[in-house]
């Protein structure tokens, strides 16, 4: 079997997995369950061929937990940040799983024990509450213990069975690439909760790309509203690992969705110290002040949420809004957002953001930030998508690059809404679509139909105005007509109406003629 029959073997088993075995209980409710059973699968094997160094003769699954020196524990926490005792293992629970009694008692236990064995480690706040929302006792399992604990074993039975192969590169690979996969059907069939938390990866693919572009190396790549972290990781799926130095750096307000993003970051093989996701609000209490600047900034924040604005008199002088005299409008956070990020970025870096489009011609304090981010020179492109890209939302939204180290004053507009593939719910971009567009990004050449840079002054004397369509013709398909040709036909067709119509009065005046 090839690697993409695998991989898609994979994928249709673990979602027929996902939808049996929970049963009645909505897919968006049970999503914790499946998730994080792959994730306590794959931290157990990981963790276990870690522990066997390579050394055939060793099968840590079938030792003893009294062999556990504390020097073997402390060792292996300080480098994986977690401690699994043998009997702890996904698969010795697993293969028991339809006879325990307690398993749902047992699995609460095991979950609070790998949490609490980075207690004190550098590790804690990575793994403090990984689990948190794989909760044994929900009613949404079952209302009895009974109950609860066929659910959880046919869950723990069906993850079992997926074949991943031999623990190394590929099976890594195949772990994220299932984890990616269960979270971009969930999203998709939660509709807007959904798409707010997970960006579908060929549009975090070009977002990662137009961050990354042309940058031999950067210290690190953040996103200040990162949902499952599915941006973050394009990044690192797309680019030479040494390319991202200092790691992986996000923030996310929905406490579930962050611990998506921390399990996402562990199935995708990035340890503990390379990674530092946040809990929190961005706008109000944002995190990594002491971290920034960021060379890449990757984000899709949410579209036009409310937010305290000018409700706090203190955020005028926040340094992150102040530079621009004005704060984003309460009922619209897009540009709050827009400037957070560009406050956290390097003089030699990129952010690229996901934007709704009204933020681009709209007028108020959105036009006075608008004149901020131009006059200073940090806007460099603005590529506006086709509709449906996105999980809950049809809207053609846009991309906002921006740079702090520009060698020329013109803003680069580029009209992508015509590149899609039509699928049945979403539309997609395709590699080639992606291709075509960091083309011109990076030449920067005016493509008629498709892009051109625009002058500092005649943004300027637009009033500011962003949006793509102001700058960008769109091409005219309509089928060109001979007026000429069209008039000569329509005479035509006006004489043979009147020769019809005398036609037609000399019959009607022969049957008057017999009837009298």
């Amino acid at each position: 079997m090839t690697s993409i029959q695998q991989r898609a073997e994979l994928q249709r088993r673990i979602w027929q997995i996902a939808n049996d075995v929970r049963g009645a209980v909505d897919g968006w409710d049970f999503k914790q369950y499946v998730l994080g059973t792959l994730f306590y699968r794959f931290i157990s094997e990981n963790f276990a061929v870690y522990i066997e160094g390579g050394d055939d003769s060793i099968e840590y699954a079938k030792l003893n937990d009294i062999v556990i020196t504390p020097e073997i524990k402390d060792d292996a926490i300080k480098t994986k940040g977690y401690f699994i005792y043998p009997s702890q293992l996904f698969a010795n629970v697993a293969a028991s799983a339809n006879t325990n009694d307690s398993l749902n008692t047992d699995l609460a236990k095991i979950f609070s024990a790998i949490e609490t064995s980075a207690m004190g480690y550098p590790s804690e706040r990575d793994i403090r509450g990984l689990f948190a929302d794989f909760d044994t006792t929900s009613n949404r399992l079952g209302n009895t213990v009974r109950d609860k604990n066929i659910r959880l074993a046919a869950v723990l039975k069906g993850v079992a069975e997926l074949d991943f192969g031999d623990f190394d590169a590929s099976h890594i690979d195949l772990f994220g690439d299932a984890y990616e996969f269960l979270i971009s059907n969930y999203a998709a069939n939660a509709g807007k909760s959904g798409g707010e938390f997970f960006t579908p990866q060929h549009v975090s693919k070009l977002i990662a790309q137009l961050a990354m572009h042309k940058q031999t190396s950067v210290n690190k790549i953040y996103d200040p509203a990162c949902g499952s972290g599915s941006l973050l990781l394009q990044a690192k799926k797309h680019f030479d690992e040494h390319l991202i130095e200092d790691g992986f750096y996000g923030q996310e307000l929905n406490h579930t969705t962050y611990n998506l993003a921390r399990m996402n970051m562990f199935l995708h093989n990035v340890n503990y110290d390379k990674f530092n996701i946040q809990l929190g609000d961005t706008l109000i209490e944002p995190h990594f002040g002491d971290n920034k600047p960021f060379d890449a900034i990757v984000s899709n924040p949410p579209y036009s949420v409310k937010w305290v604005g000018s409700d706090d008199p203190t955020l005028i002088n926040d340094d992150r809004f102040a530079p621009a005299g004005v704060l984003a409008p309460k009922s619209k956070a897009d540009f709050a957002f827009v400037l957070h990020a560009l406050s956290y970025l390097s003089s030699k870096g990129r952010a690229a953001i996901v934007c709704f489009p009204g933020i681009f011609y709209r007028g108020g304090a959105e036009q006075k930030i608008r004149q901020y981010l131009v006059d200073n020179n940090y806007v460099e492109s603005v590529i506006s998508l086709a509709p449906n890209l996105f999980y809950g939302t049809t809207i053609a939204v846009t991309i906002l690059v921006l740079s702090k180290h520009k060698t020329d004053t013109t803003t680069q507009f580029i009209d992508a809404s015509g590149l899609f593939k039509k699928e049945t719910n979403n539309n997609v971009l395709l590699d080639d679509h992606i291709k075509e567009i960091m083309a011109v990004f990076d030449s920067k050449a005016n493509v008629d139909h498709f892009a051109l840079s625009i002058p500092f002054e005649k943004v300027a004397a637009n009033d500011y105005n962003l949006s793509v369509s102001s700058y960008v013709e769109a091409r005219d398909d309509r089928e060109a007509v001979d007026i000429k040709a069209l008039n000569a036909k329509i005479a035509s067709i006006v004489m043979r109406q009147a020769e019809l119509r005398t036609q037609i009065d000399a019959i009607v005046a022969d049957l008057e003629g017999e009837e009298a």
